[in-house]
């Protein structure tokens, strides 16, 4: 496809998921290929103060709660005092952040995909300015990520690490004797439960009369009683209306979302974590003359291209879920379209999934969803679930919380979501996804045969529940 006219084939802006991604790929497939990136390291907000650090966290502060109550002594590991060394567990996760961004320098180098350092702003739709220095494109994508939704009234500051985002929540140098976290979704769950096992009280205060806001309505509501069990307060239908920092406490003031008398909360650390919006400021989308909807994102078609000739975009800056691995998919297919005319990404069957212990899954509709369509085409659905209690594997290894739900068309009996709460839910959603995608029936994964004693098995047995036949239960 080289076009000497242009300086490189394709640049992708953002080094993230889905800009790394998508220039290794399209470098694999002939084309000249450059990335913008104004980090020191490449992998963007997942790799350095997203997905993967807060990974490290959580599985570091899972440890330090089977040691210090008591879990491992069930299992005939004695130990003497149990004490946290949190620098050791902030300097794991920070080795755990090199290796992995080093990885990504290292497939740059050997796919010969040029990392163009800086900050990248549109000068035309062919030519991106960096640093001063203008390079020219036949195609530029826009994969720049998002960022923390600001909340008005209360200030972030992580330097002081007093009122902070899930960046601040990362690197906190102490445990806080109170964290109240603002927002019950995936980071707020994810960054109040690593600081709730390390010794911290934890409040969520979330807007909505439920946690986890998009998911099924069964595992919302589940998630609820797991967390309140686990030691968090739940604070629902509830409105943070301003905070003030003094020394090194803030006073936040909250009300009922629908109105009410105000009261004040008191803690030593503050977490905003109210959901991300695009980044889009700051790249000269004006000077293209490219315009963002009512939500501040990039419209595009099938093929991720703007409005604009020559310019695509991927990931958090389009309308979706803002997910590391939606946007890797878009840059593969972002690649195969430039390159050959064709991709795909069927954002039908995107799983999502909430790292905390148990984690909580799903991919495709959730169970209202599934019935407000049905209802509409005067079709109907059938639900089949199975709780982990009666799971061989979680019941020996002490996790009983949890059940997987399958979802399928009455009529053909296809897929059309699962949802799971199990200490490896993340995991085990992959089968479901693969299923849909391959357009599978309930029957399908009933009559497939799953290894025992696995967690996956699960699955198995809720798919059988969709005929009202499942055998452990």
């Amino acid at each position: 496809m080289a076009d000497h006219s242009y300086d490189y084939d394709v640049i992708f802006i953002g080094a993230g998921p889905g800009g790394y991604v998508g220039a290794i790929r399209a470098a694999q497939l002939g084309l000249k290929t450059a990335c913008v990136e104004s980090r020191e390291t490449l992998g963007g907000t997942c790799l350095n103060v997203g997905c993967i650090p807060s990974k490290a966290l959580l599985h570091g502060s899972e440890k330090f709660a089977e040691a210090v109550n008591g879990t491992l002594a069930r299992y005939g590991v004695k130990l003497g005092k149990v004490e946290l060394d949190l620098a050791a567990l902030q300097a794991d996760k920070a080795d755990a952040v090199k290796g992995l961004t080093g990885g990504i320098e290292f497939l740059f180098k050997k796919n010969k995909v040029t990392w163009l350092k800086g900050h990248g702003s549109f000068k035309d739709a062919h030519t991106v300015t960096v640093g001063g220095q203008d390079y020219t494109a036949k195609e530029v994508v826009i994969a720049t990520g998002s960022r923390v939704t600001p909340l008005p009234g209360v200030e972030i500051d992580n330097d002081k690490g007093i009122i902070v985002d899930s960046t601040g929540a990362l690197a906190l140098d102490r445990v806080p004797k109170h964290l109240v976290v603002i927002g019950g979704g995936v980071i707020g769950l994810e960054m109040g439960s690593v600081w709730r096992r390390l010794g911290a009280k934890v409040t969520v205060v979330e807007f909505l009369d439920q946690l986890l806001p998009g998911m099924d309505g069964d595992v919302r509501k589940e998630a609820g009683r797991i967390f309140k069990k686990q030691g968090l307060e739940i604070r629902l239908s509830t409105k943070v209306t301003g905070a003030v920092v003094k020394g090194k406490t803030a006073t936040l003031t909250i009300e009922p979302a629908q109105g009410g008398d105000p009261e004040t909360i008191e803690a030593d650390c503050v977490l905003v974590a109210i959901g991300r919006r695009p980044n889009t400021e700051g790249l000269g989308l004006e000077n293209i003359g490219l315009e963002l909807n009512a939500r501040g994102q990039i419209e595009t078609g099938p093929d991720f291209r703007t409005s604009v000739d020559g310019v695509r975009a991927i990931g958090d800056v389009i309308p979706g879920p803002m997910l590391a691995h939606k946007a890797e998919d878009e840059g593969i297919a972002v690649a195969e379209y430039i390159a050959t005319g064709t991709g795909i990404v069927n954002h039908e069957v995107i799983p999502s999934v909430v790292y905390t212990m148990p984690e909580f899954a799903g991919v495709g509709l959730t169970e209202e969803q599934a019935r407000e369509r049905a209802a509409a085409s005067g079709s109907e659905i059938k639900v089949g679930k199975f709780a982990m209690l009666a799971n061989s594997r979680a019941k020996t290894n002490h996790e009983p919380e949890g059940f997987v739900k399958v979802i399928a068309d009455a009529e053909t009996d296809r897929v059309l979501g699962v949802w799971a709460i199990a200490s490896v839910a993340g995991t085990m959603i992959a089968e479901a996804a693969l299923a849909m995608e391959f357009g599978a029936t309930s029957e399908d994964i009933a009559y497939t045969c799953h290894a025992h004693p696995t967690h996956a098995e699960a699955m198995k047995e809720a798919a059988m529940a969709v005929q009202g036949k499942p055998i452990h239960m």
